[in-house]
C-alpha cells in the first residue's frame, strides 16, 4: 500500500484549521496531517475572546475543535509544542521539544502578535495583549483583584477588551492616539455616537492621549502620559495592533516582506509551502477580519486538494463592535472625497446614524450605528459592484422587498 503525502500544518488556529476543515470535505483521504500548536489547547474561536472575557460565553462554548475531533479523523496534534525552525532542503519541520516530522506539503498558519507599544516599562508583569485564552485568564484574574486597568489602543480589539474588563468591574480608562476613536472603520459622527455611549458605560477616554512610560516595581502600577498625566494601573493592556508572525518563515529563507508572500492560491515561493490567515500578505494587503480568512482557507484547500481551479480575490471585510448594547457595522471606503456621494441619515432620538457613500452609481463604503440589519446587504452591494442609481432613494432605508439579489 503505497503511503500518502504528508501535509504538515504549523498553527492551529482558525485559519489554519478552517483550511483543513475544507480539504477533508474536499479529500478527505489524501494525506495524513499533522497539526502543530503553541498553546495546549484544541482549536478555540479567537473572536469569542471579547464574549468569554465579559462573561457571556464560557470557554466550552468557544471551542471549535476539540483534540476528541482530531483523533476521530485521524489527524495528529501536537499541542503546545510550537514549530521552532522549518527545513526546506531535507522537508522537515522541527518542534521546541525537538519532535521532527517531513512533509511534503506545508502549510504555515501562524498568525500574528500583539505589538507591544515599546515604552519604558512595557516588560513589567501585568502588562499583557489580547490575543489568547491566556491573555483572558490574566485579564479575569486582575478583574478579581479589583482596581483600574488601562487599555492602550482604541480599535475594535481595545474597546471590546475596555467593555468587558469593566463589565467585571475595574475601572478602566482607554488610551488611543487618533482624536476619533475607531479611526480606520469609523467617520466623525459614528464616532462621535460610540464615544458617548462608552462614557455612559462607565469608560473613561483619553483621545489623542500618548503613552510615555509604565512605571512600576516589578509589576505596573500606574501609566505616565506624555504631557505629564499619571493613570493608576494595575493591569495594562495592549491593543494598538498586531504583526504577523513570520520570524519562522524567514529564517526558513521564504519571501517576506510585512508578511509571508503569497499568490492568488495562497501558495508561497516554494510551491510545497502555503499558507493562511494574518501571517499573510496579498499582492500589498494584510488580513485580520475573518471574512477574507475564510476564504483564504476555501482556495488554499482547494489547491491542497489538487482541485486547484479557485483564486482567492480580495474584498472589502465588515467590522463589527462585540459589544454588549452596541450595534455598529462598517464596510468598504468612506474617506472624504469631492468625487463621492454621500447619503446621511441621523435619528438622535433612537441613537441611529447611518452613512452611506457612493461613487459613480456604485456603493464603495457604509457606516451603520444604531441599526446594522441591512449590513450585509450593503457589504454585498459593496462587493459585487453593482448599479444602485435606481435605488437611490430608498438606500439607507434598506433592502426594498423586490430588491434583487446582488
Amino acid at each position: 500500500m503505497t503511503a500518502r503525502p504528508s501535509l504538515v500544518v504549523v498553527g492551529n488556529g482558525m485559519a489554519g484549521m478552517r483550511t483543513v476543515e475544507e480539504l477533508l470535505a474536499l479529500a478527505p483521504d489524501l494525506y495524513d496531517i499533522t497539526v502543530f500548536g503553541a498553546e495546549p489547547h484544541g482549536n478555540y474561536n479567537r473572536i469569542m475572546l471579547s464574549p468569554l472575557l465579559a462573561g457571556e460565553k464560557t470557554v466550552d462554548e468557544i471551542m471549535l475543535n476539540t483534540p476528541e475531533w482530531y483523533r476521530a479523523r485521524g489527524i495528529t496534534l501536537h499541542m503546545g509544542d510550537p514549530v521552532a525552525a522549518i527545513d526546506r532542503r531535507r522537508r522537515v519541520v522541527r518542534a521546541e521539544t525537538g519532535r521532527e516530522v517531513r512533509y511534503d506539503r506545508l502549510l504555515l498558519a501562524t498568525g500574528s502578535r500583539p505589538f507591544i507599544v515599546p515604552v519604558p516599562g512595557h516588560g513589567l508583569a501585568g502588562v499583557i495583549g489580547f490575543r489568547d485564552l491566556a491573555d483572558v485568564d490574566t485579564m479575569l484574574a486582575a478583574a478579581r483583584r479589583g482596581g483600574a486597568a488601562v487599555v492602550i489602543g482604541g480599535g475594535l480589539l481595545g474597546l471590546e477588551a475596555a467593555c468587558g474588563l469593566r463589565q467585571r468591574g475595574m475601572r478602566v480608562t482607554v488610551l488611543h492616539l487618533a482624536d476619533a476613536l475607531m479611526n480606520q472603520q469609523l467617520d466623525a459622527d459614528a464616532a462621535a455616537l460610540l464615544k458617548a455611549e462608552l462614557e455612559r458605560k462607565g469608560v473613561q477616554l483619553r483621545l489623542q492621549a500618548q503613552t510615555a512610560a509604565l512605571e512600576g516595581a516589578g509589576h505596573v502600577q500606574q501609566v505616565r502620559l506624555a504631557d505629564g498625566e499619571v493613570l493608576p494601573a494595575d493591569l495594562v493592556v495592549m491593543a494598538a495592533g498586531v504583526r504577523p508572525n513570520i520570524e519562522l518563515a524567514k529564517a526558513a529563507g521564504l519571501r517576506c516582506e510585512r508578511a509571508i508572500l503569497v499568490d492568488d492560491t495562497l501558495q508561497t515561493y516554494d510551491p510545497r509551502v502555503y499558507a493562511v490567515g494574518e501571517c499573510v500578505q496579498h499582492r500589498a494587503a494584510t488580513f485580520g477580519m475573518v471574512a477574507p480568512l475564510w476564504e483564504q482557507a476555501r482556495v488554499c484547500a482547494a489547491h491542497l486538494a489538487q482541485a486547484g481551479h479557485l483564486r482567492f480575490r480580495q474584498q472589502p471585510a465588515p467590522a463589527r463592535l462585540k459589544v454588549t448594547g452596541i450595534d455598529l457595522y462598517s464596510v468598504g471606503q468612506f474617506g472624504a472625497d469631492d468625487e463621492n456621494d454621500d447619503l446621511v441619515l441621523r435619528d438622535p432620538r433612537r441613537g441611529i446614524y447611518k452613512r452611506l457613500v457612493l461613487s459613480g452609481g456604485r456603493l464603495t463604503g457604509a457606516v451603520l450605528y444604531g441599526d446594522v440589519g441591512d449590513g450585509a446587504w450593503y457589504a454585498e452591494l459593496i462587493r459585487s459592484g453593482a448599479d444602485v442609481r435606481a435605488l437611490r432613494q430608498q438606500l439607507l432605508f434598506g433592502r426594498p422587498p423586490d430588491a434583487e439579489a446582488a
